[in-house]
């Protein structure tokens, strides 16, 4: 929700062709995503989605997009893995598989995790 960080991810997607950086609530985006036209459904078919949701997770509501706009792959970045395994569950019902899971220990001496987690379709 940081227009100034997302015009730094702008910059350094310039060079990925179809890379798109956006400030938006999450799930408004989506919901516009959802109801584009048949060429933009098309290509986000063929897409990676990557979502950093709060700690509280992404929702039901954001992972029932996420299932139908059907893009290829999903990356997403944790910090709670509880809300993490409520996602995941709320995925595999939309299509997707956990394909990659890894852990990073960023803050060291805390009990903070986050994680990576790859989905496929």
């Amino acid at each position: 929700a940081d227009p100034a960080a997302t015009d730094d991810a702008a910059e350094n997607l310039a060079g990925l062709v179809g890379a798109l950086a956006v400030t938006s609530r999450v799930d408004r985006y989506l919901a516009d995503l959802v109801a584009a036209s048949a060429p933009v459904r098309d290509r986000l078919r063929r897409a990676t989605i990557v979502l950093d949701p709060p700690r509280s997770g992404a929702g039901g509501e954001v992972c029932a997009q996420l299932g139908e706009l059907q893009a290829a792959n999903l990356v997403y970045v944790a910090c709670d893995p509880v809300a993490l395994a409520r996602d995941t569950k709320t995925l595999r019902e939309h299509g997707y598989e956990l394909a990659s899971l890894r852990g990073f220990d960023l803050f060291p001496h805390t009990h903070h995790l986050e994680a990576l987690a790859v989905f496929t379709r």
